[in-house]
């Protein structure tokens, strides 16, 4: 019988860390093995804010499976379709931005279960058992078990009802969007700040009642993200393919520009046989 394998989701339940990549600029399916060779549990294909076409995440997904790294994906909005396309193509979970209340995270998972648990069609074959012909009703548990079901709360008002959001069955983890919520805050960017620590301990309190996973995303400085784990995050988004390209190419220019610059005057150039 197939089985579904949702490592970020096995991560979570033993009380690891759960390491996410982030994807903006990558639009080939070798992005999967890249980011499993260094180490990462799984992809945030991020429809929210890239311009990636719904193929082109379908087939990365596909790989993904393949690659052994879950495939998640930021949706752009709640609405059903923007979830059930993707899933039925691949994707083991959904990342759903701006959950500000119970009912908002309520919908999230009617998108993403199928019945009795949510309300999503119910497809032909799925690529996340190999296209095997199976009976819906061994199907639906197998799939609605290897889900992971991620709200993001960035807004005050999300903050004000994670109590209510966590206590939501479907959802698994809730990831404070700390670029969103801190500009929201009126502090963009200070993610160290009382208040945003503050939030966390909100999110992480509301989780250990309710038995969710708490995570943070958007928080790339060393410390602070040293900080945030520390006091009980999870699942963390640790960065995207952009912010990873531009970090190694600017150290690199930079430390060849430092050679050159080391150099005296009138020197003659060395050249190594």
């Amino acid at each position: 019988m197939p089985t579904i394998r949702n490592r970020s989701k096995e991560k979570l339940i033993a009380g690891d860390l759960s390491l996410g990549m982030g994807l903006r600029q990558a639009r080939t399916v070798d992005i999967a093995k890249i980011a499993n060779a260094c180490d990462y549990d799984w992809l945030f294909i991020d429809m929210e804010h890239n311009s990636m076409s719904l193929d082109t995440a379908a087939q990365i997904c596909v790989a993904a499976l393949d690659a052994g790294i879950t495939p998640l994906i930021r949706v752009p909005g709640h609405e059903a379709f923007h979830a059930s396309r993707l899933l039925d193509a691949g994707a083991l979970g959904i990342v759903a931005p701006h959950v500000n209340n119970a009912a908002e995270a309520q919908r999230i998972v009617s998108n993403c279960l199928f019945p009795p648990a949510g309300k999503r069609s119910i497809p032909g074959g799925l690529p996340q058992i190999d296209f095997k012909t199976m009976p819906p009703a061994e199907v639906i548990p197998l799939v609605n078990e290897g889900m992971l079901t991620v709200v993001m709360i960035e807004t005050p008002e999300g903050v004000d009802n994670v109590d209510e959001i966590a206590a939501v069955e479907g959802v698994d983890v809730l990831l404070m969007g700390g670029s969103d919520l801190s500009a929201e805050f009126g502090i963009p960017g200070q993610f160290g700040n009382k208040r945003m620590k503050d939030a966390f301990a909100k999110i992480f309190a509301a989780c250990e009642r309710h038995n969710k996973f708490p995570g943070v995303g958007g928080m790339y400085d060393h410390a602070i993200m040293q900080g945030y784990i520390e006091a009980g995050a999870r699942f963390i988004l640790s960065g995207s393919d952009l912010s990873f390209l531009m970090a190694g190419a600017q150290q690199r220019s930079s430390f060849l520009r430092t050679t050159l610059a080391k150099q005296p005057a009138g020197a003659t150039p060395v050249l190594i046989s």
